[in-house]
């Protein structure tokens, strides 16, 4: 259907099946994202984050437990003299990938959230010491900015039912 039919695209599309939608109802919660952001820091243990942190201990462990079922984070058993054994957790490749929308969170919170200080957690490419950027490429290695970027309709693009 086009706009000349009266129905605008982007107005009348059906968000029932957006993918940013379905990653935020994973990822969207604010402590989600900050063990995320410690697991990146080396924590993998639930007593570190929950020093590090002070998250609620049932609320901590249920989102462990979520982004385990998820496939971001892996329970591994580790196991001191002494003690029983226990999970620690590490991230895992699908985790990976959300790396660079958690530096994009922290690269925004810099520039307009930080400490009038400054940052405090630089992020540095340990080979040369270079500060990491989140950025924009294109499939073809091209660097984007965002007034060259388009949405177009994807191959489970729907118009909403007629109401």
């Amino acid at each position: 259907m086009s706009e000349a039919a009266g129905l605008d695209p982007h107005l009348d599309r059906d968000t029932s099946n957006c993918s940013i939608a379905r990653t935020l109802e994973i990822v969207g919660e604010k402590w989600t994202i900050l063990i995320l952001r410690e697991v990146w820091y080396g924590s993998s243990r639930f007593s570190e984050f929950e020093r590090v942190l002070g998250c609620p201990r049932n609320l901590l462990a249920e989102r462990l437990r979520m982004l385990v079922k998820e496939g971001i984070l892996a329970a591994e058993t580790y196991q001191e003299p002494g003690s029983r054994s226990r999970p620690k957790y590490v991230i895992t490749p699908k985790g990976m990938d959300l790396v660079p929308a958690v530096m994009g969170l922290m690269q925004w919170g810099d520039k307009y959230r930080a400490d009038p200080a400054g940052p405090a957690v630089e992020a540095r490419h340990r080979d040369c010491g270079g500060q990491v950027h989140a950025e924009i490429h294109c499939d073809r290695n091209h660097d984007v900015e965002l007034d060259a970027i388009e949405s177009l309709p994807g191959p489970a693009f729907r118009l909403r039912p007629n109401r």
